[in-house]
């Protein structure tokens, strides 16, 4: 399984040029913050997946195309301007 270091990592990488924060409560639930670096707006929080699930790099790819679809739909989404 992925470090949450190695995690925090892959997901910067995939969604340059936002930062990521990876957080783990005692439940073994993974949150995950995408955000701009310099400004701190948040486009993404996830929270409530399992970091049991992570565990191959096909759950990893998987885990990334479901928050870049769910990043395309904020970004579509009227309502949030912002993200446009």
């Amino acid at each position: 399984m992925m470090t949450l270091a190695q995690l925090r990592a892959r997901l910067e990488h995939s969604f340059s040029p936002l930062a990521c924060a990876c957080t783990v409560d005692g439940e073994h639930s993974l949150t995950v913050k995408l955000y701009h670096p310099v400004s701190g707006q948040v486009d993404l929080v996830i929270s409530g997946l399992s970091v049991d699930a992570l565990r191959t790099p096909e759950a990893m790819e998987a885990l990334v195309e479901e928050l870049r679809y769910e990043l395309q739909c904020n970004s579509l989404n009227p309502s949030n301007p912002g993200l446009a």
